[in-house]
């Protein structure tokens, strides 16, 4: 390796006789004894490098053009000698490409996500940003944010805050409204979610005792009997059912992915004591979902349950779908989700009982022998 002496604007730099060749150019006007740069350029096959001279790190500058390369170790070494400055530096760089980048606030960012939405998570999304925690970062500009402003929100939110709160800001990386994260992947406090189990049957049935309304009764039948969301079974009308194929066909409204499952008898008992037109709970189509599960949440408190909502009825399903052997492409498509991961994570609980490999090797039956 040749080092080159101090570059200068009279003497021309030659380096295409060398494979590794390294010169004292620090991008500055004063000489390297006036100043210590913290970065010196050198080239390694015609890419030009820039190393650190405190601890010999070499980087590569991705040029080959020896004007861009200086350029670019200028910036460096100016970054090291007025930290402060290079935010507004950074902004007016960036403000030239993108004219509302500097000017752009977190509750923009909302605003965008917002109509990417559909339906009911369409609603979940905007009763999401509501959360007071992220008045803290509304107004704020991402230009200005640090990663103490998120620490913030997340110290003053829940769970939900900080899942939301990831999404706005991968949305806002993704869109190259950041320039680099606010806040690095593994500093981010892990989600803990509460724990979620299945409703039993003895628990089930104690519900259906108690329940007078027989509307209400029948809606809370069919989701242990369909397993579907709550939304789904409220907006069930009595065309979904054919009779003939003993089916219920009906089309997810989270996932858009359609569901067609057969009822059996003591499904069907609870869909004959329902409205033959239209809408089979029309008093529980009509109230948002928060209420039903407000409504649920009062019942359980009447026959002494603690530990589930509307959503356990999904749990439930799936558990015992696969306690019974169900192909979890059947259970995948029951459930409506296009992917079996959500179907295990359903499941996950459910006790399966694998039988004696003996009792199961004597209902093989030998295939007879072929004949010659």
């Amino acid at each position: 390796m040749q080092l080159l002496a101090h570059y200068s604007g009279t003497t021309p730099l030659k380096l295409a006789h060398y494979s590794l060749t390294r010169s004292a150019w620090t991008g500055s006007q004063f000489s390297e004894s006036v100043i210590k740069q913290r970065f010196i350029l050198f080239r390694r096959a015609g890419v030009f490098y820039a190393e650190e001279t405190a601890t010999g790190k070499q980087t590569s500058l991705r040029t080959k053009d020896h004007a861009e390369a200086v350029t670019l170790l200028n910036t460096k070494n100016e970054a090291t000698r007025q930290p402060a400055m290079n935010l507004q530096i950074a902004q007016v760089y960036l403000q030239h490409a993108d004219p509302t980048l500097a000017q752009r606030t977190w509750q923009d960012v909302m605003d965008a996500m917002l109509p990417l939405k559909n339906g009911p998570t369409q609603a979940r999304w905007a009763s999401a940003m509501r959360d007071r925690a992220f008045d803290l970062i509304r107004s704020r500009k991402l230009m200005e944010t640090a990663s103490e402003h998120f620490l913030q929100v997340l110290n003053a939110g829940t769970i939900s805050t900080n899942m939301f709160l990831r999404r706005l800001h991968n949305f806002a990386v993704g869109m190259h409204w950041l320039p680099w994260p606010v806040l690095p992947k593994l500093k981010w406090p892990a989600v803990e979610h509460k724990e979620r189990r299945a409703i039993t049957a003895d628990e089930h049935q104690r519900i259906i005792e108690r329940e007078h309304n027989p509307e209400i009764r029948a809606y809370y039948q069919l989701l242990w009997h369909l397993g579907g969301s709550q939304t789904d079974i409220a907006d069930l009308n009595a065309e979904d059912i054919d009779w003939k194929e003993r089916t219920i066909s009906y089309q997810r409204r989270k996932t858009s992915v359609p569901v067609v499952i057969t009822f059996g008898t003591e499904a069907a008992s609870v869909l004959e004591s329902l409205p033959k037109f239209g809408p089979l709970f029309p008093s529980m189509a009509r109230i948002k979902e928060n209420h039903r599960a407000k409504m649920f949440i009062k019942r359980l408190k009447t026959v002494g349950i603690t530990g589930i909502s509307l959503h356990s009825y999904r749990y439930a399903w799936a558990e015992r779908a696969k306690t019974v052997g169900m192909p979890e492409r059947f259970a995948q498509q029951a459930l409506g989700h296009s992917s079996k991961a959500f179907v295990r994570a359903y499941s996950k609980k459910a006790r399966v009982i694998v039988p004696s490999l003996e009792e199961y090797e004597a209902k093989i039956v030998p295939m007879p022998a072929a004949m010659a």
